[in-house]
């Protein structure tokens, strides 16, 4: 395979700097966390992705909750509830309003649809913006979130799809077994199926299965020139199989997550996040999509990061939790500007403060920065298929 080098190790350093910003912030650090002014200015999902904001939640709060059931039915019904909207808020706000955790012996379609579409009434949405999921009548009703409800229904209720998934012999076939439902693409499948491995009803090697969702392509599409027959799938393995090489050979002191090296999963959505931070680093760059989206909010509170106790990081973890700095004060967090923003905040009872006038600050502290580096960065993009001899070639 022939790689188009300056991208190619981009991905790397993405890597690396991201993980520093993860640390950074654990040991409360003040911010910036990096001295890259794109990563510093735009959201971006964390290297691993259980790190991430809601995959923690999933993890913590709807899997792995004392107080909730280890039942094998439960257990899937709570995750496909969870990540169908894949929204903390709606989660919270179907829970308040049943006045109950959720469980099969008060999961209703009807009045889960009515509870939602109450909110939705009000003005807020229900659903992520992370990515978009597939949207049809298919089980006869009008609205998104009563076909999705009557398919939880059909996979939990009717069909005890958690029979199937106990069974399964590898990862590739829990996802096997979601793709044979409508609703549900390709990408949606392999994302329930790693959250469902998270849990402790099945238990499977993270590298063992992967597949490319559509920004991970575009991703692959940018780092390489020319892949010489190998699949995307293929791509994801070689990049978790040679990571350690990698960073040795740019000299980046990569920080695991407490010993665990980077799965498929992570990778994957590495090129994703790639794909994302080239927008602003390689604006010359070919692609479908020009800008990076959603700019950087410094959240206030902490996360006591958890992670499947079957990786045996915890304990790890803690002791790093218990090392880190005082908590940061931030006395001039400014309320959520919603004109800035389409979607509505369902915490109903509390105003959600923001700290974008802090991202404001750094924004124009590295606008200056940040126009050089995209300067410099097109000059040497403009001269990557000049210098055939400077391609690096694997395979």
């Amino acid at each position: 395979m022939q790689v188009r080098q300056e991208i190619f190790d981009t991905y790397w350093r993405f890597a690396s700097m991201r993980q520093e910003v993860f640390f950074n912030k654990i040991n409360n650090v003040p911010p910036p966390w990096t001295s890259d002014p794109i990563i510093n200015t735009y959201k971006f999902c964390n290297a691993y992705r259980a790190s991430d904001r809601v995959s923690q939640y999933l993890i913590k709060n709807v899997i792995y909750d004392e107080n909730r059931s280890k039942n094998q039915e439960e257990v899937v019904l709570r995750i496909l509830l969870f990540k169908i909207f894949n929204k903390i808020e709606t989660w919270e706000y179907l829970e308040k309003k049943i006045g109950d955790y959720i469980t099969l012996s008060n999961f209703d379609s009807k009045v889960y649809s009515d509870i939602l579409q109450e909110a939705m009434n009000l003005g807020y949405v229900i659903y992520t913006s992370a990515y978009m999921s597939c949207a049809s009548k298919e089980f006869g009703y009008d609205k998104k979130h009563q076909n999705h409800l009557a398919l939880i229904d059909k996979m939990v209720v009717q069909d005890r799809v958690d029979n199937r998934i106990v069974k399964a012999k590898k990862l590739e076939d829990v996802f096997q077994i979601f793709q044979e439902y409508p609703l549900l693409g390709k990408f949606m499948a392999y994302q329930l199926a790693t959250d469902i491995n998270y849990s402790e009803i099945i238990n499977f090697d993270e590298n063992s299965f992967t597949i490319a969702g559509p920004g991970a392509e575009r991703g692959i599409e940018k780092c390489f020139i020319d892949t010489h027959g190998k699949t995307y799938t293929d791509i994801i393995h070689w990049m978790s199989e040679n990571q350690e090489k990698e960073f040795q050979r740019l000299g980046l002191n990569f920080q695991s997550l407490w010993g665990r090296p980077l799965q498929a999963i992570d990778c994957q959505n590495l090129f994703c996040e790639t794909d994302k931070y080239c927008r602003g680093a390689f604006p010359d760059l070919k692609s479908n999509r020009k800008k990076i989206k959603s700019k950087f909010t410094l959240t206030p509170q902490p996360i006591d990061y958890f992670y499947p106790p079957k990786w045996r990081i915890n304990e790890k973890v803690q002791e790093s939790l218990a090392q880190r700095l005082p908590t940061l004060e931030i006395t001039n967090l400014q309320l959520l500007n919603n004109n800035n923003c389409q979607q509505l905040s369902l915490e109903l009872d509390s105003q959600v403060k923001t700290t974008s006038e802090i991202t404001k600050n750094i924004s124009k502290q590295y606008k200056k920065s940040e126009q050089d580096t995209q300067r410099k960065k097109s000059k040497v993009l403009q001269n990557i298929e000049m210098e055939k001899h400077e391609q690096l070639y694997l395979f």
